[in-house]
């Protein structure tokens, strides 16, 4: 049985990393430095630092048909000081022109004097804080792109199926 959708390899070319100024909006901090280093292809490896403000995106239940729509999903809007303590995710570019970042983060809190972390999908109006530093690993993208899946349909990560080139260690 395979249980995979889909899989791909490719190069990573190396490693950038960067610090949003305070009040930033995160999501749009990401989209600014992949513009500046020309980034269409990666992985947001991580994420750390404060938030002023977060909107977590989740999923209340999973749909009877697709596309996903509002109703399915519940945003909640934090607006407290936290600490980002994970920031993960993908960078493709889409078929038609343009980047598609998908990134999931956790950020903990003070609650009745007790710590709360929660998470979800990255959205605009998470608010950077003192300090954010994010890390993602720039891929090749000659293999990888953001397109609609047919069954679930919304945008998701593919791979080309092309045999890759081989390099000298693959002929050892």
């Amino acid at each position: 049985m395979n249980l995979l959708e889909c899989i791909g390899s490719q190069q990573i070319e190396r490693l950038v990393q960067f610090r949003a100024k305070p009040n930033a909006d995160l999501l749009v901090a990401i989209e600014a430095a992949l513009a500046k280093e020309g980034i269409s292809a990666g992985v947001i490896v991580s994420g750390l630092g404060a938030l002023k403000k977060a909107v977590f995106r989740n999923l209340k239940w999973f749909p009877r048909t697709y596309p996903v729509t509002p109703s399915d999903r519940l945003y909640l809007e934090v607006e407290n000081p936290m600490e980002l303590v994970s920031l993960m995710g993908w960078i493709a570019p889409k078929k038609g022109g343009g980047v598609e970042i998908h990134a999931h983060f956790s950020a903990s809190t003070v609650e009745n004097e007790s710590i709360v972390t929660l998470g979800g999908h990255l959205t605009q109006g998470t608010i950077c804080g003192i300090k954010v530093v994010i890390a993602i690993l720039v891929l090749s993208d000659a293999q990888v792109y953001a397109a609609e899946d047919p069954e679930t349909r919304t945008f998701d990560i593919h791979f080309d199926n092309r045999p890759r080139e081989r390099n000298h260690r693959d002929a050892q």
